[in-house]
C-alpha cells in the first residue's frame, strides 16, 4: 500500500511539473484598442442614421484630422452614439470648429472618397450619395484622393469637446491691477 501511494505522489508531482512548464499569460487572441487623442475639423456628414429608439446609431464623417498645428490629412470619422446621447453634428456643421475626441483606428473600415460618397450595389449609401458640406469647408477633389482614407471610430463618451476658436482652446490668464493705496 505505501508503494502505491509513493507512486500515486511521484506521478501527481511529475504531471504537475510537466504541465507547469508553459505558464498561461492570459494573452487576448486579439490586441486591444488604443484609442487615439485627436483633434479634427469635420469637412463633410456623408451619412447618417436615423435616430432609433432602441438602439445604437451612427454618423459618417469626412473629416480633417490634425497632425501638427500646419498640417491636416483627410481621414473617415465614424461616431456612434446611443438614444439618449448628442448627435455630432449637432455640435454645428461649421469647419472653423475643432472638435477633440480620442478614437480607435480601425483599418477593416477604410474607403476612398468615392466609396464613402456611393458604395456598392445594394449599400445604404446609394440612398443618400451627397455630402453635406460644413459651413465654410473646401470643397473635396474626388479624382485627388484616390488612396483610402484612414477609419476612426469613436462615440459621444470619448468627445471631448468642440474648439470654437484658438482664443478659447488656452484659458484666459488673470490680470491683476493694484489696488490703490489709502493711506497715502
Amino acid at each position: 500500500m505505501p508503494a502505491i501511494r509513493f507512486c500515486s505522489t511521484v506521478l501527481i508531482v511529475v504531471v504537475c511539473l510537466l504541465s507547469a512548464s508553459e505558464s498561461a499569460h492570459g494573452n487576448l487572441p486579439w490586441p486591444a484598442a488604443k484609442k487615439e487623442s485627436m483633434r479634427l475639423r469635420l469637412v463633410a456628414l456623408a451619412w447618417n442614421h436615423s435616430r432609433s429608439s432602441f438602439f445604437a446609431s451612427e454618423e459618417i464623417f469626412v473629416a480633417e484630422k490634425e497632425l501638427t498645428k500646419d498640417e491636416t490629412r483627410l481621414v473617415k470619422l465614424v461616431y456612434e452614439f446611443l438614444p439618449y446621447q448628442p448627435r455630432l453634428s449637432e455640435q454645428g456643421l461649421n469647419y472653423s470648429t475643432l472638435h477633440e475626441l480620442r478614437a480607435v483606428r480601425d483599418p477593416q473600415c477604410d474607403e476612398t472618397l468615392t466609396q464613402i460618397t456611393v458604395g456598392q450595389q445594394g449599400d445604404w449609401r446609394q440612398e443618400q450619395s451627397q455630402l453635406k458640406y460644413s459651413t465654410d469647408a473646401p470643397t473635396l477633389n474626388f479624382s485627388r484622393h484616390k488612396a483610402p482614407l484612414p477609419c476612426y471610430v469613436t462615440n459621444a463618451e470619448d468627445y471631448t469637446k468642440p474648439v470654437h476658436s484658438e482664443s478659447e482652446s488656452e484659458p484666459a490668464t488673470p490680470q491683476l491691477t493694484p489696488r490703490p493705496n489709502p493711506q497715502r
